[in-house]
């Protein structure tokens, strides 16, 4: 097996910047929200913006629970190389312990 090295800050970076984007989606709605014909300058372009709303709103929720899934996912990833990262450094730390006391005791 070959050497394999994560990126566990870049990988928690990644789990930040999904959440971040994630939480714009689900503040974006319909661009013309708010607005009027006076505005806008056209019924047409007001009605086809609150038809464009209503049509992204949708997609926009299953984008934004698709971003809140591999957030999650980024998040545990990190946060398990974290954890096997330490346990690893610990058994080698004890390994290292236990090879120097038996060198003591009567070694070659």
């Amino acid at each position: 097996m070959g050497d394999q090295e994560a990126d566990i800050d870049r990988i928690r970076e990644s789990a930040r910047a999904l959440k971040r984007i994630r939480g714009t989606f689900a503040e974006r709605a319909n661009p013309a929200e708010g607005y009027g014909v006076g505005e806008i300058g056209s019924q047409k372009i007001l009605d086809a913006f609150d038809k464009f709303g209503s049509n992204w709103k949708i997609h926009r929720r299953q984008l934004t629970d698709e971003l809140e899934k591999l957030h999650g996912i980024t998040k545990a990833a990190a946060d398990s190389y974290d954890k096997i990262d330490h346990e690893l450094a610990e058994a080698l730390r004890r390994a290292d312990e236990k090879g120097k006391s038996g060198k003591k005791g009567g070694g070659k």
